[in-house]
């Protein structure tokens, strides 16, 4: 996958990019990242890419001109991808992101992202973008920090990317659920004991085991993600009887 940040600070992407997952997966070249500063299509002098709004306010906001000149010339480049490509807005307006939305992403071959400064954009540079997306209800100072938060979870999508191919499919959030607990050594800590199903060598009791005590922690974390997920009479029944019993040693928020 191709991703292009569209932006005027693009050494903000250099620490998180630079390490772990993302760098072996640029390294080994399932990801191909391009940065695009937007400054550098101003025509002034001064190189300005904002100025005050009209009708009054504060801030300063985005001017079209040079955004759309910048996404046309990384459009342009590319335009072998145009087929398998998505221009993104980075705009506390768009939807929330969520892991649905990382899947439907990872299926595009390059992802174009456009991130903003200051107070706002023009109104004119929205038709720019195939979407908007937000990752909540606050607002950020730019939109690097959200493109580098999509970017990370759409490239766990990817094959390849991870070490296993089964790590992504048991992330929070994959089928709707929150992630099952998780145990490593040593078997007995402070008192809190790993529990014995792990340690039994029955893959099919710790799959059970797993899947049951995810529907458990949902419930007692985030018990809107049940009304959209897919269960079984069986798994209803299970909830019902054992509401918010878990092994989970996360303190109640």
């Amino acid at each position: 996958m191709r991703i292009d940040m569209v932006t005027l600070f693009p050494d903000m992407f250099s620490g998180p990019f630079g390490d772990s997952i993302i760098k072996r997966a640029v390294d080994r070249g399932l990801l191909d990242i391009h940065y695009t500063n937007f400054r550098d299509y101003t025509e002034d002098k001064h190189h300005h890419v904002d100025d005050t709004p009209f009708g009054g306010g504060s801030g300063m906001v985005l001017m079209p001109e040079p955004l759309y000149k910048a996404v046309r010339d990384v459009l342009s480049k590319t335009e072998a991808l145009a087929a398998k490509r998505r221009v993104i807005i980075m705009d506390p307006s768009g939807p929330v992101f969520n892991q649905a939305k990382a899947r439907e992403l990872a299926a595009y071959e390059q992802l174009v992202f456009i991130c903003g400064h200051y107070e706002g954009f023009d109104a004119r540079i929205y038709p720019l973008a195939d979407e908007a997306i937000s990752l909540g209800d606050f607002v950020l100072t730019g939109g690097e920090l959200p493109a580098m938060v999509i970017t990370d979870a759409v490239a766990r999508m990817i094959p390849g990317v991870l070490g296993s191919v089964d790590s992504a499919p048991t992330d929070s959030f994959y089928d709707g659920l929150l992630e099952h607990p998780q145990y490593t050594r040593p078997r007995d800590f402070e008192g809190m004991e790993v529990p014995e199903v792990l340690l039994s060598g029955n893959h099919a009791k710790i799959r059970e085991w797993r899947r049951r005590q995810s529907l458990l922690v949902t419930k007692k974390y985030r018990p809107d993600l049940l009304e959209h997920a897919e269960l079984t009479e069986e798994e209803i029944d299970y909830l019902k009887q054992h509401g918010r019993k878990t092994e989970d040693h996360r303190a109640d928020s």
